[in-house]
């Protein structure tokens, strides 16, 4: 039975062919799913907008722009209804949760009061942290209908407004920076 000899330049070869073939591969699965990746995260964009905002009739993804806070960019997306603004969601985030970075869609009314606030992702520990998702628990609630002139966006614990989850005060902290960085940016010029 005669072999191929095993040699370094056979060797080479080999691995040469797997690894294009490997990388062909791989470029033709980004290339699928990359529209669908995207479009799945403008629809989450857009749905995370519907929940937060009162009724609208226009786009407001179009009508998006950005404000720098902390080194990064927040988004707003301006709702209006009958050419008449109802309210203004802004796509905020906070680094300092448990798990890392949080991002969430506040919405606020035209005089900056907290119409409605969603979870756009999160890492934080289930069962614990994850309860700041509205799905998992009423904790975003509280904030709903309060304005942050007059209702102060910390826990308790440290002299706030806000009552924590339990045995999750960092995510809780985390949720509050991300809620605070998106009033204070409405307040200093995010209203268009």
């Amino acid at each position: 039975m005669s072999g191929v000899e095993s040699s370094f330049k056979n060797m080479t070869i080999s691995l040469l062919a797997i690894t294009l073939v490997a990388s062909a591969g791989l470029g033709l699965v980004y290339k699928s799913t990359k529209d669908p990746i995207a479009a799945a995260q403008v629809a989450k964009v857009n749905n995370a907008i519907k929940a937060v905002v009162p009724e609208f009739d226009n786009q407001p993804s179009n009508e998006a722009y950005t404000v720098k806070a902390d080194g990064d960019d927040l988004f707003f997306y301006p709702a209006s209804k009958n050419g008449q603004l109802v309210g203004v969601a802004v796509k905020t985030f906070s680094n300092n949760g448990f798990g890392g970075r949080i991002e969430l869609m506040v919405g606020f009314l035209p005089d900056g009061t907290i119409n409605k606030i969603t979870v756009i992702s999160h890492k934080e520990t289930p069962g614990l942290g994850d309860k700041i998702d509205p799905g998992k628990s009423d904790f975003s609630v509280q904030f709903e209908g309060k304005n942050p002139e007059t209702f102060k966006v910390m826990v308790k614990k440290d002299g706030g407004d806000v009552d924590a989850i339990t045995a999750s005060t960092i995510s809780s902290r985390a949720f509050c920076d991300a809620v605070n960085r998106a009033y204070k940016a409405f307040k200093e010029g995010g209203r268009k």
